[in-house]
């Protein structure tokens, strides 16, 4: 049976590359492509029935629990089921310890922590009621290791991984899987705002001395999400070319 992946923050970037490479790898053949505007989402879906998919764009605020609710009733109706969910979605609001406002970290944490939350326990509901289902999320290096300027984001990234673990321990004997991302230094337009004397530095700590590529991401993504690791659960693979090797 055609199986159906529901990816958060998939207009662009890291996201549309999942989606693309789910395809390309058989991984899923319909495609429920979201974000916070429906509009962002019609060049990536596009390019997914070009390749042969069945592909919808929905609106997700995955911040909004009825938002979430909503998106997730409304992609089981466009395709039956829902066997694949990526928590993509995320933002940055970079900013010093001492400086940084109550806003940016609510910001923050609400879309990459409680987003993520939101849509598993929205997904976890139609998977268990089918007793199976594979969830990936996206985390980072800096979850792992802290990283200066960054405490929303670290600490949102470090949440998502135990909350990966946590859901893999209660739902792992209903059949569902989950698991974490962790990228390093991808190349992507989140990253390509940051000064040049930063790119170096995290360059220089990098034992491939090369900076990682979305499709990177998307493969490790595609593999947990797949067949091939079906006995594979609460992990973090850690994608960053050797920059951290915890």
């Amino acid at each position: 049976m055609a199986k159906t992946a529901l990816v958060t923050g998939s207009a662009r970037g890291i996201g549309r590359a999942i989606c693309e490479q789910l395809v390309a790898d058989g991984t899923a053949q319909n495609i429920v492509v979201c974000d916070v505007k429906k509009e962002w989402c019609e060049e990536t879906v596009a390019a997914l029935r070009a390749m042969g998919a069945q592909a919808e764009a929905l609106e997700i605020n995955v911040a909004d629990g009825k938002s979430v609710e909503a998106g997730i009733a409304e992609a089981v109706r466009l395709f039956g089921s829902l066997d694949i969910v990526v928590n993509n979605a995320g933002i940055t609001r970079d900013g010093l310890l001492v400086r940084m406002t109550e806003e940016d970290w609510d910001a923050v944490l609400n879309i990459n922590l409680k987003g993520a939350f939101l849509v598993t326990r929205e997904a976890a509901k139609i998977m268990m009621r089918a007793r199976s289902g594979s969830i990936v999320n996206i985390a980072s290096v800096v979850g792992l290791m802290g990283n200066a300027g960054q405490a929303n984001y670290t600490a949102s990234k470090g949440g998502l991984m135990s909350l990966t673990k946590t859901c893999a321990r209660e739902l792992g004997g209903r059949g569902i899987r989950v698991n974490a991302v962790a990228p390093g230094f991808i190349k992507s337009k989140m990253t390509d705002v940051l000064p040049d004397a930063v790119k170096q530095k995290m360059l220089d700590v990098i034992p491939m001395k090369k900076f990682g590529e979305v499709s990177d991401i998307a493969k490790a993504v595609s593999f947990l999400a797949g067949d091939k690791a079906e006995y594979i659960t609460g992990q973090v693979l850690s994608v960053n070319g050797g920059m951290l090797m915890p």
